[in-house]
């Protein structure tokens, strides 16, 4: 099952038992949804920079169609398929990044009224919807309102897990294996949803054994289940290994996630955990105080939701350091089971848990963020169209050592290296995890004189302190500071070739970095 098909099964899932007055109360739903994810995520439609790592997904979904290959041509080690979404998105919308948004926008509309189906068995029509919405805006606040991968594969296993919750029907098994390929496809996007698919897979077995299946069947399913599970994956290494490229896609894939080193004082980056720690406190304190006036009405199956909650935490904490933006793939969770919170919501009385709503709502500062989205954007512009006129897609390049990627494609600049996506140069963590040395690959694209140079006011991550020095020692010397704007909290400074640098003499610019 594709994308696009998970997708329409989302949409259409409300639906399925409805009768024809309940399917009008459900448009309402999914007009109202479809107005909250508008509302939380719009400010940021058609800004190229509103998040750092989709602009990478990006660039790579746009090189796939000139012949170029993830691993081989661009490092990344995200898996394939995420950017064969990307790739679909600008097939089917265009180059510029409201391609990849609004098909973000679709994924979260579809989880959200995913939410209010699987939360319709513990609350009334009502509550479930604030259910839904409770979603949209905590994968919002969490994951962020652009293209990072959790918007894309957290509706992927929602809907995985919802095949499979009941194990006494009489369509389980076939139910299952929908569910294992689903997972299959959700590891081509993120190799962190692995956690779940285990679970998943340990609950259809579990309930298999329930129903009298015997020790050779169970055996027999639980192979047929893994291999579902890793068919995707399995065919991605085998086009690679036709490629000639399987050593680039098994490194990429399977070794530099190891190579990464946490450089934080803990595995967590505090800052961005507490803040959404914060976000998320007000949700669970309501389901808490649900849960002590009231028993969830499906005890059992609220059950399999909060066990299958603990399988996505374990994803969550599967990498070595921890950002905010992993903990989208709670938001389901969260809003499932705070269901006892909000389950008596009628029409009428939905006051409490609607309040709540527009409290997180409030969170998010939308007046505010739309303002600065659209400011980012004006000034994005103009920078970008000031680098455009000195660099073209030939011999004057473009290096980004650190700022927004999607400068490659609104300047039309050239690119030096394939390890493209700043971090993988200038951070800390991925010292000899990119299958290159970092400074030694410094060295040899300023060897080529880069005619622009890009670089921040304050790194994101922490920075390599040779990589650091040699940008430093390149940007005073050979370099002019020519344009400059904000992006969030920092500024990124254009740095133009000097016409005739003096050879073996340090000048110091008018403007140095500030890194």
């Amino acid at each position: 099952m594709n994308a696009a098909m998970a997708s329409t099964a989302f949409l259409s899932a409300p639906f399925s038992l409805a009768t024809r007055s309940q399917a009008r109360v459900d448009w309402a739903v999914v007009l109202g949804l479809a107005v909250l994810v508008v509302l939380v995520r719009g400010a940021s439609f058609g800004n190229p920079v509103a998040e750092m790592d989709d602009q990478l997904y990006s660039f790579i979904g746009q090189r796939i169609w000139h012949g170029e290959l993830p691993f081989v041509d661009w490092f990344d080690r995200k898996p394939f398929g995420l950017f064969a979404i990307f790739a679909l998105a600008h097939a089917m919308f265009g180059q510029s990044s409201m391609a990849y948004q609004a098909l973000a926008m679709l994924f979260t509309l579809g989880g959200g009224l995913l939410t209010f189906h699987l939360a319709r068995p513990f609350a009334d029509r009502a509550g479930a919807a604030i259910g839904g919405g409770f979603y949209v805006v905590m994968l919002t606040a969490f994951a962020g309102p652009s293209g990072q991968s959790e918007v894309f594969f957290v509706p992927l296993m929602l809907f995985s897990a919802a095949l499979v919750r009941d194990w006494r029907r009489e369509d389980a098994g076939r139910r299952a294996l929908v569910a294992m390929a689903l997972c299959g496809a959700a590891l081509q996007i993120k190799y962190t949803v692995l956690p779940q698919c285990v679970f998943l897979g340990i609950w259809v077995l579990y309930g298999q054994l329930r129903r009298g299946l015997s020790v050779q069947l169970l055996a027999r399913n639980a192979a047929l289940y893994a291999l579902l599970g890793v068919a995707p994956t399995v065919l991605v290494g085998l086009f690679y290994l036709a490629e000639g490229a399987f050593d680039a896609f098994w490194y990429a894939n399977f070794v530099s996630f190891f190579e990464r080193n946490p450089v934080y004082e803990s595995r967590f980056n505090m800052n961005q955990i507490m803040w959404g720690v914060l976000i998320a406190m007000p949700l669970i304190g309501a389901a808490y105080y649900g849960t002590r006036v009231a028993a969830p009405r499906d005890l059992p199956r609220y059950g399999f939701w909060a066990l299958w909650s603990l399988s996505v935490v374990a994803g969550v904490l599967l990498p070595k350091t921890i950002y905010m933006f992993y903990l989208g793939a709670l938001a389901p969770c969260v809003a499932l089971l705070a269901t006892p919170f909000y389950a008596r919501a009628t029409i009428a009385g939905c006051g409490p848990a609607l309040l709540l709503l527009m409290f997180n709502v409030h969170i998010l500062n939308l007046p505010e963020r739309f303002a600065g989205q659209a400011q980012e954007r004006r000034d994005f512009a103009l920078f970008s169209a000031e680098v455009g006129r000195r660099v073209n897609g030939q011999d004057k390049c473009l290096y980004i050592y650190d700022g927004p990627m999607a400068l490659y494609r609104t300047s039309s600049g050239c690119t030096m290296t394939t390890r493209i996506y700043p971090d993988h140069l200038n951070n800390a963590l991925e010292t000899g995890a990119v299958g290159v040395d970092q400074v030694t690959e410094l060295e040899r694209i300023f060897a080529e004189r880069p005619a622009v140079i890009v670089t921040a006011s304050r790194s994101v991550t922490p920075q390599n302190p040779d990589s650091l020095a040699l940008v430093t020692r390149i940007t005073n010397r050979d370099y002019t500071p020519v344009a400059h704007t904000r992006i969030a909290t920092r500024i990124i400074t254009a740095w133009a070739r000097k016409e005739r640098p003096l050879s073996g003499q340090d000048t110091t610019a008018t403007s140095p970095p500030r890194l």
